[in-house]
């Protein structure tokens, strides 16, 4: 199975745009999922590595922690 996880959150809600990215990272990464996820709309902010790392949400790691364990694993990251 081929999920797409659509991340349509920025800065503004971080917890919200903090959500596909964990279960991406630590749900199908972890059960070795084939997976990917798209920024769209406001999503697109946490391509800029200076957004991304001011991003944290409630009971969520932070984004810069959740993309790094994506690029690590080569989980495609489409804007």
């Amino acid at each position: 199975m081929k999920i797409l996880y659509v991340a349509a959150a920025g800065a503004a809600d971080p917890t919200r745009a903090s959500i596909p990215l964990h279960i991406a990272a630590n749900g199908s990464v972890a059960e070795g999922q084939e997976c990917a996820v798209a920024l769209v709309g406001d999503g697109t902010e946490l391509a800029s590595r200076e957004k991304a790392e001011q991003v944290e949400g409630v009971g969520i790691p932070p984004v810069k922690e959740l993309l790094q364990k994506l690029i690590d694993n080569r989980i495609p990251v489409y804007v």
